[in-house]
């Protein structure tokens, strides 16, 4: 009896220290389908076997709706994880639709997705992601489009779901999915004056989403950021985003430390693609795998179940990461 008591304890021990690790996948966002060695290593490491792929975004440009950025692919772009097509629609492109316009970008809509399936040969799912950051003028259009893209394309339709949909899901409404894709991420803009990381800040994610119990989808997978960028700001106190930049890129003996992830440049030049003036400061927001893991500690007391989606499969951003939380 004793020994079956000590192997209890050590069962109930063991229990208690294993970590309750979420599967997770990737989203891609760029315009060529095309796979750096590193990016298919994390891919094909992820727990998931799908890919959320970013087809095209969808705008409105003289009244007329436009496909903007409509994805490339490589011929020797290989992955054994099936594509979920996701695409982005502006909120612009909502605005004062008709019934009739609705209809005819739905149609549009599953028309381009399966002819770059078809094109490309592409391994895809059942299901089609919608991006929007729909708002309270746009809810009842943009609801009924997704209802029309379900009808005509016959896939499951999922969306995704920002901070503020949550907190102000009486004004901005629920959408018909069964199933949403919670971003944490952009707590904030970046081209605000803003001591806050604009990407995530755990405070102001963790005030939107006080009540994320409560909300009426209860099929919730959460979108995590692993990405970084540059925020310039000129001598007028104008703010430009130039993506992708760390602190390691902030190391130049034309830029001054101003700490360690502000500088402020010392010379006339080229840098990072961008011709930037003496006197220009560069601030570089970037995520800790700390604030990962509280995100998820905190999501974890509030949601049953979810997998992770990180945003996104960059070379730059999945190298040396650590995605098991």
């Amino acid at each position: 009896m004793k020994i079956l008591r000590i192997l209890c304890i050590l069962f109930l021990v063991v229990s208690c220290q294993k970590k309750n690790n979420h599967p997770y996948t990737f989203y891609y966002w760029k315009t060529n389908f095309s796979l750096h060695p590193e990016e298919k290593k994390a891919l094909d490491k992820a727990t998931i076997p799908y890919l959320y792929t970013r087809f095209f975004d969808v705008d409105k440009v003289g009244g007329k709706f436009q496909p903007v950025g409509v994805i490339t692919k490589d011929n020797n772009f290989l992955t054994d994880k099936q594509i979920v097509p996701t695409v982005f629609i502006t909120n612009q492109t909502l605005l004062n639709i008709s019934q009739d316009e609705i209809r005819f970008l739905a149609e549009s809509i599953n028309q381009l997705i399966q002819k770059k399936i078809t094109e490309y040969q592409i391994k895809v799912t059942n299901e089609i992601q919608i991006d929007c950051d729909w708002t309270a003028g746009t809810r009842d259009d943009y609801f009924t489009f997704l209802k029309e893209l379900k009808k005509i394309s016959g896939k499951e339709i999922t969306c995704t779901l920002r901070l503020h949909q949550v907190k102000d899901k009486n004004q901005t409404g629920i959408p018909p999915v069964d199933k949403v894709y919670l971003m944490c991420y952009s707590t904030s803009s970046p081209l605000e004056n803003s001591n806050k990381n604009s990407i995530l800040d755990v405070t102001v994610l963790k005030s939107y989403l006080a009540k994320i119990e409560d909300y009426p989808i209860k099929k919730i997978d959460v979108a995590l950021p692993i990405y970084s960028w540059g925020i310039v700001t000129n001598h007028l106190g104008k703010h430009k985003l130039i993506n992708a930049l760390s602190k390691g890129d902030l190391n130049n003996p034309n830029f001054k430390k101003i700490s360690s992830t502000e500088i402020e440049i010392q010379k006339d030049g080229f840098y990072f693609g961008n011709y930037l003036n003496k006197g220009f400061k560069i601030k570089v927001e970037e995520i800790a795998d700390d604030q990962l893991q509280e995100v998820v500690g905190f999501l974890e007391k509030k949601i049953k179940h979810f997998n992770i989606v990180y945003y996104q499969l960059d070379s730059k951003f999945v190298t040396g990461q650590n995605f098991n939380f």
